[in-house]
């Protein structure tokens, strides 16, 4: 049983830190898409 608990928190961990670093990953990557295109659009509108 101990054995069995062990794994199941190495899993948990393991995918919580995943997820971590995927969610990080997505955030920065929309971040700068926004951040480009807000910038597109005003040099858009300064034509």
């Amino acid at each position: 049983m101990d054995e069995q608990l062990r794994i199941i928190l190495i899993i948990i961990v393991s995918v919580s830190i995943f997820g971590l670093l995927v969610f990080v990953f997505i955030k920065n990557y929309l971040k700068s898409k926004i951040d480009f295109l807000v910038k597109k659009e005003k040099e858009k509108k300064l034509k």
